[in-house]
């Protein structure tokens, strides 16, 4: 971005690698880890809020927690699961359960890097139409509760074994699970009568381009045309393909990670917002403005003293 946000910590797997290393983890290299959380060990680095840049898969059984991720309040109970993909910005907010007796979270950390290598797309599963960012967490089934506990067991056991295709069998382990987590996830979007609108496999393909490229160039472009060459496709086919595949326009995409990006450094950095301004990349505070106040109904002081 530039320019560094002062509240706002900044988690690569190396950072957790060193803040979870009282816990009781399991790691495989520096891009894998399994934990077994408690709050004063495992949950201590995220009361503040921090961005991490890793996939992160949270399996509660059992406690009670409240939570923020990308300023939207979620609550963690007995059989939740919590997903988060990279770059989203967490935050402990409190932590309901009377005691740590109470708490028992399963984790999966797992670096880009590693879900690059797997035979399947973490990012595209959860994609497709909804972000996870709008659904990060579930209730699972008592199955699904004993099916996903059998899973860590298993994975536990797996990455202690000396082996010489350990690290095969451990990402054969953390594909199925992530098969199985999006099986879950589109249940709840079920459950929930959440309408995920039809699209061909050409405009999910596109639209998991896209979204990756909108994640990476926000900052800097806004204008739909930038993507569509970088995509080879004309601005008007793009955002055909992006409305048939998700029922949001391109420009809507683009505006939500800008929005976005926005209430964070607002909320959580002592930035100035002419600071902000810049690292956004808008021509004035005036634009600013006016964009943020179109699509948020409040000016960014407003925003920020609220």
């Amino acid at each position: 971005m530039g320019m560094e946000t002062k509240n706002l910590h900044n988690f690569t797997i190396e950072h957790l690698k060193k803040s979870l290393a009282s816990s009781k983890c399991q790691w495989m290299g520096d891009d894998l880890c399994l934990v077994d959380v408690t709050y004063n060990e495992g949950l201590q680095p995220f009361r503040h809020p921090c961005r991490v840049d890793a996939f992160i898969a949270m399996f509660c059984l059992r406690g009670h927690i409240r939570m923020t991720v990308n300023l939207n309040e979620f609550e963690m109970t007995d059989s939740t699961l919590f997903l988060s993909t990279p770059g989203n910005i967490l935050k402990i907010n409190e932590v309901i359960s009377p005691s740590v007796e109470e708490l028992h979270y399963f984790g999966i950390i797992m670096s880009k890097e590693l879900a690059t290598a797997l035979r399947v797309d973490v990012n595209k599963m959860f994609n497709e139409g909804v972000t996870m960012v709008d659904n990060p967490s579930m209730k699972l089934s008592p199955e699904e509760t004993a099916l996903a506990t059998k899973y860590m067991e298993l994975l536990s056991k797996v990455m202690t074994i000396e082996t010489n295709y350990r690290s095969e069998a451990v990402s054969s382990l953390i594909t199925s699970v992530f098969y199985l987590l999006a099986g879950v996830h589109a249940r709840k979007l079920k459950e929930q009568n959440a309408v995920v609108p039809s699209s061909t496999s050409r405009g999910r393909q596109v639209f998991d381009q896209f979204i990756r490229l909108v994640a990476s160039n926000y900052s800097k472009h806004r204008n739909v045309g930038f993507y569509a060459d970088q995509l080879c496709l004309t601005p008007k086919y793009l955002s055909k393909l992006i409305k048939s595949a998700t029922g949001r326009s391109a420009p809507e995409w683009i505006d939500a990670y800008v929005i976005l990006e926005a209430k964070n450094l607002l909320k959580y950095s002592s930035s100035t917002i002419k600071e902000i301004v810049y690292m956004l990349n808008f021509p004035n505070q005036s634009v600013f403005y006016k964009f943020f106040k179109a699509r948020t109904g409040m000016t960014p002081s407003e925003y920020r003293n609220s």
